[in-house]
């Protein structure tokens, strides 16, 4: 596990900073709220009715009025966002990097395959973005607790969930586009990120745009859908199929490909 040690070493600082700064900023959301708390109810009022912008965040299903509705609107786009924008990001260095930063000639030299060498950087990707998750979600539920608030934690541990197979997912897409790329392209990969999470909003205001569930995973790992208790099964295993498929079309990709000197 050579290979994999030493890409979780190359990403720690990254790991540790994207970690600080989600579950920092998740912490200090949960610690608000009861600042807010007495006058939640008639923000929730408000936003609820404010049309197609209530619709596109879940605002008219998931109101700030609880707890878990506040946790859901706050500290669910942050690690929604952030977690996306780290797994699309160190996902896109793990294959391309090496050709872009000329560091394939040397790695390829060692007595070990390709396809070993991509299988120990993807299993350090799905570490990295696991223990991410993980401390998130005690920054998330330690703040919780640390304001004596009463928290479905049923809900809150299926709504983490979904948000680390969405990560997965994300990673997934974006290993595969990083065996097709010469050198790292950091701007691909925000893109593609803000593009799925756009496209969840867009089905959240157009009925009409539903099919389109099985292609972002920001469908899934909605909050508002989670906390009222929707089906999800389907758009779910979408995911899954997809994030792996992407992730094996990588691998495949890697071992086939032309590596440039």
């Amino acid at each position: 596990m050579t290979v994999f040690r030493k890409e979780m070493r190359a990403g720690a600082a990254g790991l540790l900073v994207w970690t600080a700064v989600i579950g920092g900023l998740m912490a200090m959301c949960v610690g608000m709220y009861p600042s807010f708390a007495d006058s939640m109810d008639d923000v929730s009022a408000l936003f609820a009715g404010m049309g197609g912008f209530s619709a596109a965040f879940g605002l008219d299903k998931l109101g700030f009025g609880s707890v878990m509705g506040f946790y859901g609107t706050e500290c669910g786009n942050i690690l929604g966002l952030g977690g996306a924008f780290f797994a699309a990001l160190t996902a896109m260095g793990m294959l391309a990097g090496e050709e872009g930063g000329h560091t394939a000639e040397f790695l390829l030299t060692h007595p070990v395959s390709r396809r070993r060498i991509a299988v120990e950087k993807l299993a350090a990707l799905a570490a990295m973005i696991l223990a991410l998750n993980l401390a998130c979600l005690a920054c998330g539920a330690g703040g919780v607790l640390a304001i004596g608030e009463e928290a479905e934690w049923g809900d809150l541990l299926r709504y983490h969930g979904a948000l680390l197979l969405m990560q997965l997912e994300t990673g997934g897409l974006c290993f595969a586009l990083s065996s097709l790329l010469r050198r790292s392209s950091y701007g691909m990969a925000i893109g593609l990120a803000a593009g799925l999470y756009f496209l969840g909003l867009m089905i959240n205001l157009d009925p009409g745009l539903e099919p389109l569930r099985f292609v972002t995973p920001y469908y899934y790992a909605d909050a508002a859908r989670i906390f009222a208790g929707e089906a999800l099964s389907g758009p779910i295993l979408a995911g899954c199929l997809l994030g792996a498929l992407s992730a094996c079309f990588g691998l495949w990709r890697y071992g086939r490909k032309d590596i440039a000197a």
